[in-house]
């Protein structure tokens, strides 16, 4: 069999990875490819598209055609692109609000218990995703597991409303993707020397000074690959959305669902994804350049 493969060990390595490129092909560069394509094509009002080239899928983006066919200026798509940049922003910082102390906390644990919290943490993805969300539904909702004992109690008088909120969102995005959020943080931390902890303690230090001038540095990385593991599935997401939004608060990924279902504009679908795309590209280029600069200050380190 080795007499087949070539001599030369970069031909063995690409021959090697060949199956993966394959794959990466298939499933990932050509959707892309073809997504980019539809996005400048016309839309067909049947579903579809049409073998024409067109910018008015872009143009759509901020313009729309009024009565006397001018172009004037439509807030409405940019709206909602602004709040799904807000919403994954604030799921991240939550995220990063809960899943550090978790992270930490674990970290402390004994070695042989570890494995036991990390468990926990990832039982949440044992569960479809929609079942999880629902479950949200009764938490919030009226007469939910919240609003009751409160009411029952006396402490409030009438319905929260927290239900088909841009709040009701950011918590179940945050439910959704803390694991993200904690295991990459712990990965970091548990490379942590403990022994700088002791030394900066020896040098008067007190707790917070020590989390916030040794312990967060150190876990950088980790904190920066949660965010972007959080961050990305946040903004196309369309199932939380949809279901503790009521439809009522649209991100990108419940548009861009619309606009290849109910809507039927392919088009206009293809550079709502591109844009996603772009935002994500742009995070994993932002990702990419601060684990550079880390590894060439460990370097002169």
């Amino acid at each position: 069999m080795s007499g087949w493969l070539p001599r030369n060990p970069a031909a063995r390595r690409w021959l090697g990875l060949a199956p993966s490129y394959v794959v990466i092909g298939i499933f990932m560069l050509i959707p892309m490819v073809i997504m980019g394509v539809f996005s400048f094509l016309e839309p067909n009002p049947y579903g579809g598209v049409l073998p024409e080239g067109s910018f008015g899928a872009y143009v759509k983006l901020a313009f729309e055609y009024d009565l006397e066919d001018q172009l004037v200026f439509n807030p409405g798509y940019i709206n909602i692109i602004w709040r799904s940049f807000q919403l994954s922003f604030m799921a991240t910082v939550l995220c990063l609000i809960f899943g550090f102390p978790v992270a930490y906390y674990i970290t402390l644990q004994p070695e042989n218990k570890r494995n036991f919290y990390i468990y926990l943490v990832t039982i949440p993805f044992w569960t479809n995703l929609l079942i999880r969300t629902f479950a949200w539904i009764i938490i919030l909702g009226r007469g939910g597991v919240i609003e009751t004992p409160l009411l029952g109690l006396g402490i409030i008088d009438d319905s929260l409303n927290m239900m088909y909120s841009d709040g009701a969102i950011a918590i179940g995005l945050t439910y959704s993707y803390l694991p993200l959020m904690v295991l990459p943080i712990y990965a970091s931390l548990e490379k942590l020397d403990f022994r700088l902890l002791e030394a900066a303690s020896d040098l008067y230090a007190n707790r917070w000074v020590i989390m916030a001038k040794v312990v967060i540095p150190l876990c950088k990385p980790g904190i920066i690959a949660g965010c972007v593991l959080v961050f990305i599935p946040c903004l196309g997401a369309f199932i939380a959305p949809n279901l503790l939004g009521g439809g009522k608060k649209l991100m990108l990924g419940s548009l861009v669902q619309f606009q290849f279902s109910s809507a039927r504009n392919w088009p206009f679908g293809a550079a709502l994804s591109m844009l996603l795309l772009s935002a994500v590209v742009i995070s994993l280029i932002f990702y990419a350049r601060a684990a550079k600069k880390r590894s060439l200050m460990e370097g002169d380190a």
